[in-house]
C-alpha cells in the first residue's frame, strides 16, 4: 500500500531584507523576502516541503489559503506516479468554492501551487531523484496528462503537446549529460536593487563579469535620469558583450514606457521586463511595438491563460515563469508547452525565498524533455538567502549547477524556519524589524558592502550576520 498523509503544517516565515534594500525596485521599495511554507509528512516518515514567496506583509493570508487545502491532502495516499499528481492538482484548482475566489488567480491559486510543489518535492523524494530528472524520465503521454487544457486548446491541444514531447524524446539523455557536465545558463539581479549607490552598482557590476556572468539586469523605472545615468555607468563597467536586462515592476503606463526605453535604447538593454501591467496583454503589445527593446514578462503572471494571450497576441520575446505564483509544476508545465508552440524562449524568474531552488529544475527538465534548446535562455540569480536551505542552489562560473538530491530543492533548515517564524522568532521577537504598515524608522541607508559571493554555494550565516 501508498504511504498515507498524516500530517500537514503550515509556516509564516519571514526576513528583514529591508533594512538593507535588497530586493528593492521601483514598484516594491522596502520588501522583507517571505515565505508561506508548507510540509507533508507521511507516515513512512517521508516529507514533502513547498512555499508561496511573498514580500512581507500578507504572508499570513497566504498562509491561511494553504491552510485551507488541508482536507484534500491528509489522510489520503501520498501522491507517487503522473496519475496521482494529475488527480491532486486537479481537485486543489477545481473545487468550485474556493476556484471561486480567483478563478484559477491571485491567492487561492498560488496557495495550491504551494501544496502542489510540495507533492511533487514528496513524490521525487520517494523516487530518489531531483525534480527535473523526475519529470524527465516520464513519457510524453504522462506529461501531456499533468496539465489541464482547459480554454489552452486554441493555442495548444493535447495532439501538439505530444508532438512537441515526442520530438525532443530522442535527444533527452544526452542533454541531461551535458547538463550535469555543463551547468545551465544563468543571469544576475544582485548588482541591480534600485537602492543601491552607484559605487556600488559599478562593483558589483564588474563583480558579477569577474564571476563569470554574461548577463546583468538593472531595475528602472523610480526616475529617468536616474537610469540613464544607472545604465550608462553599468554599460561602462560591463563592456560591450555582457547584456544588461532591465526590469520596470508594473511601473508605466504604455507612453511612458515607449519614453524610457527609447531614452535607454543607446545603452543596448536585453530586454524590459514587466514595463506594465502583469495582466495587460494589450499594452505589452504595444510597448513592444512602439520602441526596440524586447519585452520579457511572466513572473507575476496568474495563470497558463494569461501566458496563452501573450504568445497569440505576439506580445512577448521572452517568457519569465515563475515556480510559485501559478499553480506549480503542472500549471507551469503547459507554459514551457506553449512556448515551445510559439518558439519562445523561456528565462525563469527566481531570487526571493527559495524561488532559485524551484526554478532550477523546471528550466532543467525544459531543456532535456520540452523545448531541447538553451540558446537564448537564463535562469535569474540572486545572491542572497540561499543558505537557508538545505540543498542551496550551487552557481559556478555563471551556470547554474544540476541539482543531484532526490526532491525539489526546497526544503528549509529547521534552525532557519525556527529563527524566522513571524512573528515569534528570534529574528522577530526582539522588536528590531516591523513588518507593519506606516514609516520604518529603522530603514538603514543604501550600504556598500558585498551581499555575499557571486558564484558558487552561498557561506551560512549566523542569526546574527542576517541584516538587521
Amino acid at each position: 500500500m501508498s504511504p498515507t498523509v498524516m500530517d500537514f503544517e503550515v509556516h509564516d516565515i519571514r526576513f528583514p531584507t529591508s533594512t538593507e534594500l535588497d530586493g528593492s525596485d521601483a514598484m516594491n521599495p522596502d520588501p522583507d523576502y517571505s515565505a508561506a511554507y508548507v510540509v507533508l509528512r507521511a507516515d513512512d516518515g517521508t516529507e514533502g516541503h513547498g512555499f508561496c514567496f511573498t514580500i512581507g506583509r500578507g504572508n499570513d493570508v497566504m498562509a491561511a489559503a494553504i491552510g485551507a487545502l488541508r482536507p484534500y491532502v491528509v489522510g489520503r495516499p501520498a501522491p507517487r506516479t503522473a496519475a496521482d499528481l494529475a488527480d491532486l492538482h486537479t481537485r486543489l484548482t477545481h473545487d468550485s468554492q474556493l476556484r471561486w475566489l480567483g478563478p484559477e488567480k491571485g491567492v487561492m491559486h498560488m496557495a495550491a501551487g504551494a501544496v502542489v510543489n510540495a507533492a511533487w518535492d514528496l513524490a521525487a523524494t520517494r523516487a530518489g531523484l531531483p525534480v527535473w530528472e523526475f519529470l524527465a524520465a516520464m513519457t510524453p503521454e504522462e506529461l501531456v496528462s499533468l496539465v489541464d487544457f482547459r480554454y489552452l486548446t486554441d493555442a495548444l491541444t493535447p495532439e501538439e503537446a505530444l508532438e512537441i514531447l515526442r520530438a525532443a524524446e530522442p535527444g533527452r539523455a544526452e542533454r541531461a549529460e551535458r547538463l550535469r557536465a555543463l551547468g545551465y545558463p544563468a543571469y544576475t539581479t544582485s548588482p541591480g536593487w534600485l537602492g543601491y549607490s552607484d559605487e556600488k552598482l559599478v562593483r558589483l557590476a564588474k563583480q558579477a563579469v569577474a564571476d563569470g556572468f554574461g548577463q546583468i539586469k538593472l531595475k528602472v523605472g523610480a526616475d529617468l535620469d536616474d537610469d540613464v545615468r544607472r545604465m550608462r555607468l553599468a554599460r561602462e563597467a560591463v563592456g560591450p558583450d555582457v547584456r544588461i536586462a532591465v526590469d520596470a515592476n508594473q511601473r508605466w503606463d504604455v507612453p511612458d514606457a515607449v519614453r524610457w526605453m527609447s531614452a535607454l535604447a543607446p545603452y543596448a538593454p536585453h530586454w524590459i521586463e514587466e514595463p506594465t501591467s502583469p495582466d495587460d496583454v494589450l499594452a505589452h503589445a504595444a510597448v513592444r511595438a512602439g520602441q526596440p527593446v524586447p519585452v520579457a514578462t511572466g513572473e507575476h503572471g496568474a495563470n497558463r491563460v494569461l501566458f496563452k494571450q501573450l504568445l497569440q497576441a505576439g506580445a512577448v520575446d521572452f517568457v519569465q515563469i515563475d515556480a510559485a505564483r501559478v499553480a506549480g509544476v503542472n500549471e507551469n508545465l503547459a507554459i514551457l508547452l506553449l512556448a515551445a508552440k510559439f518558439g519562445v524562449p523561456v528565462c525563469p524568474h527566481a531570487g526571493g525565498v527559495g524561488l532559485c531552488e524551484l526554478v532550477q529544475h523546471l528550466a532543467m527538465f525544459d531543456y532535456v524533455a520540452v523545448s531541447g534548446s538553451w540558446e537564448d535562455r537564463v535562469i535569474e540569480y540572486v545572491d542572497h538567502l540561499h543558505e537557508h536551505f538545505e540543498e542551496p542552489v550551487v552557481v559556478t562560473e555563471g551556470r547554474y549547477a544540476a541539482p543531484a538530491a532526490p526532491g525539489f530543492s526546497a526544503r528549509m533548515r529547521p534552525e532557519s524556519l525556527t529563527a524566522h517564524r513571524y512573528p515569534d522568532g528570534p529574528v522577530w521577537r526582539t522588536g528590531r524589524h516591523t513588518n507593519e504598515p506606516g514609516p520604518r524608522t529603522n530603514r538603514a541607508e543604501p550600504h556598500t558592502d558585498e551581499p555575499g559571493p557571486h558564484a558558487g554555494r552561498a557561506e551560512p550565516r549566523t542569526n546574527e550576520e542576517i541584516p538587521a
